[in-house]
């Protein structure tokens, strides 16, 4: 009895530890495919507690020749915007919104890094978190720092399960800009409804 037990313990702790395999259609992806307008742009989230001041999460936003967010074992879903394995399709400025504002609340705050690349590199950015697969809990920094060791100019990104550490050495690229989101929202934000997506 003790051996089933403990083999069905076992087993309930990789199923916590094992990755979303979420993949939508090619149809899905075509139809909400995005690109915003700007320039090439590769975007940092930072999810910051605000009683600790440690990291809490980290992902990636890419504007290549569509604008996708590479969200590592993240919760965020909306039902009009397709997954594959981590990466999320049709990043509208309101599902941008939707995004911070989902993380931000009265616990944690958000910190955006963006720094304008050319379009190769977005290109290769997109093309690497694609190909990444999905990634297993708590491994949201690690993946991220995986990532961007690929990139040139990022070959030293840190590789560690710390977000706060990615944010720290993105803030020291050269020409990156920075802005921080605060909610005083007490809820975990878990019902939120996002419009306009």
């Amino acid at each position: 009895m003790r051996r089933v037990l403990l083999a069905m313990l076992l087993l309930v702790g990789l199923a916590a530890c094992g990755a979303d395999n979420k993949w939508a259609s090619d149809d899905a992806v075509s139809k909400a495919a995005y690109r915003h307008p700007g320039p090439a742009t590769l975007s940092l989230f930072t999810v910051i507690s605000n009683r600790t001041g440690g990291g809490a999460h980290s992902a990636l936003m890419i504007n290549g020749h569509e604008r996708v967010i590479f969200d590592p074992a993240g919760s965020w879903a909306h039902p009009r915007l397709p997954e594959r394995h981590d990466v999320i399709y049709g990043i509208t400025d309101p599902a941008v919104d939707y995004y911070i504002d989902y993380h931000a609340r009265i616990t944690y705050h958000v910190i955006r890094q963006d720094i304008d690349v050319s379009p190769e590199f977005a290109e290769m950015a997109i093309r690497l978190v694609e190909q990444n697969g999905p990634v297993p809990k708590a491994h949201c920094a690690s993946s991220v720092g995986h990532i961007l060791r690929k990139l040139p100019g990022f070959e030293d990104a840190p590789t560690g399960y710390s977000p706060k550490k990615i944010m720290t050495y993105f803030a020291g690229k050269d020409g990156v800009r920075e802005e921080k989101f605060y909610d005083d929202d007490p809820h975990l934000n878990n019902t939120i409804v996002a419009t306009g997506i």
